[in-house]
């Protein structure tokens, strides 16, 4: 009889600790202060009520909708307005090759993404690189928050990482344009995501990212990037640089004209491009809120076209349009409106200059100005975001401000390292094993036919 007491005791107190267990488990029902809190939250775009059941637990709707539209805008740079700037400043017997090679990185880089991109970006507790505990989507729910913000969808964060992650590529494509197969390129491409994207996302981006000054307090280098002034920009010019040097020039470069074959294209391209850098730069607030706004405001303002010659020319027009909006990009969720003026001007002159000067000086072939508008750009607009930060815009830069400049160099000087290294390594392989050019014979029939046996333009 006792030891029948004893059991049921036992048994009692088990249930009665499991019970107990559960409760503490499972979050408190709000109260009405804390449900009017969790609503204040929403509208601020802040941090939830901790330990609460939320009555609006999964995503926020106006927050998630603008993640939505953003998202289709930064792939909307990509296709068709990437390809469409690209593919009208070359000659029209390689417009098909560069629309390809846009849609080929697009194509490949999305499954990769699902695979391992994502998770080797964000997930994990190393500073340089993550691991693959987000593998194939794994955890990566429509319902849940936190991944990449308090009140958007993890799916979407995980969609609007990936459309980075599809365009940083795809602007290296510019420099190398007309002159490297189409296999080649997707080699290089494939391997360079793992090698120096992947990698750079995780270190700047991440919550225990070695370059991410915003989000990690033990960060290394506490340096500042909004939406991809070191990750994108500074990473896909100096690769970029390094590539065109590697191939070699053009058959007849400086000898003999290479107008683009289309401004037209060139310059819907380039409206496209500035429409879609809305949600690139303002959807990196990762909410509807007023650091959206700014970096909205502050992207217009530095979309700036540098003067030179009498005549306004159309490309010039194009090309500091994108130089500014290359400049912003780093900084545009933490500068003033009067900052993103002066770094516009900036970004007019200089990018100008190493498109000018200092490509004719140093003799490389950087087909479409990649480097000197991205990587030069990119780099400048890191730089100019220690110089303008500024913690009335964003409440972040207070915690970083104290020697922010030499944080910022620090990042500029490791994203430099990474790419050119990392770029000239895979390059050599790939040269070695599959190739990089088309014979010469092939590069003058253009790659449209060479390559996808198709003809941009009809000559019937």
């Amino acid at each position: 009889m006792k030891k029948l007491l004893l059991s049921l005791l036992l048994l009692v107190g088990l249930v009665g600790v499991s019970a107990l267990a559960q409760t503490a488990a499972e979050p408190k029902e709000p109260t009405l202060e804390q449900r009017i809190a969790d609503l204040e939250a929403y509208m601020n775009n802040g941090a939830r009520t901790p330990d609460v059941a939320s009555k609006v637990a999964g995503p926020g709707p106006g927050h998630n909708a603008w993640q939505m539209v953003s998202t289709a805008l930064v792939l909307f740079m990509t296709l068709p307005g990437l390809a469409l700037f690209y593919g009208g400043l070359v000659r029209k017997k390689n417009v098909l090759s560069v629309l390809a090679q846009c849609l080929g990185i697009a194509c490949m880089v999305t499954p990769l993404w699902w695979v391992c991109g994502y998770s080797l970006s964000f997930a994990g507790s190393g500073p340089f690189i993550g691991d693959l505990t987000n593998a194939f989507f794994n955890g990566v729910e429509p319902g849940n928050v936190g991944a990449g913000y308090h009140w958007i969808s993890d799916s979407m964060w995980a969609m609007f990482q990936l459309t980075f992650a599809i365009i940083t590529p795809a602007l290296i494509v510019g420099a190398i344009a007309e002159r490297m197969k189409f296999t080649a390129i997707m080699a290089f491409v494939l391997v360079w995501m793992f090698v120096v994207y992947f990698p750079l996302a995780h270190m700047v981006w991440s919550v225990n990212g070695f370059m991410c000054g915003a989000l990690n307090p033990k960060a290394t280098i506490k340096a500042l990037d909004f939406a991809g002034g070191t990750v994108v920009h500074m990473s896909s010019g100096w690769s970029a640089l390094v590539l065109c040097m590697i191939l070699g020039k053009r058959l007849g470069f400086g000898k003999e004209p290479m107008p683009p074959h289309s401004m037209v294209f060139c310059m819907v391209g380039t409206g496209m491009l500035w429409v879609g850098w809305y949600g690139f730069n303002a959807g990196s607030a990762l909410g509807a809120d007023a650091i959206a706004s700014n970096a909205f405001t502050t992207t217009t303002l530095a979309a700036a076209e540098w003067l030179l010659r009498g005549k306004p020319s159309v490309l010039g027009f194009c090309s500091g349009i994108v130089a500014g909006l290359v400049v912003i990009t780093p900084a545009c969720g933490f500068v003033t409106s009067t900052s993103a003026v002066i770094m516009g001007v900036l970004a007019g002159v200089i990018p100008f200059v190493a498109v000018t000067y200092l490509k004719k000086m140093l003799g490389y072939d950087d087909a479409l100005d990649t480097f000197g508008v991205h990587g030069v750009g990119g780099t400048l607009g890191a730089l100019l975001t220690g110089v303008f930060a500024d913690e009335k815009v964003n409440s972040v830069v207070a915690g970083v401000k104290e020697g922010l400049v030499m944080s910022q160099i620090k990042a500029i000087v490791v994203t430099m390292v990474l790419s050119i290294v990392a770029t000239a390594i895979i390059a050599y392989i790939i040269k070695w094993v599959i190739g990089l050019r088309p014979t010469p014979e092939q590069e003058n029939q253009g790659l449209d036919i060479v390559d996808h046996n198709e003809e941009g333009y009809s000559s019937v």
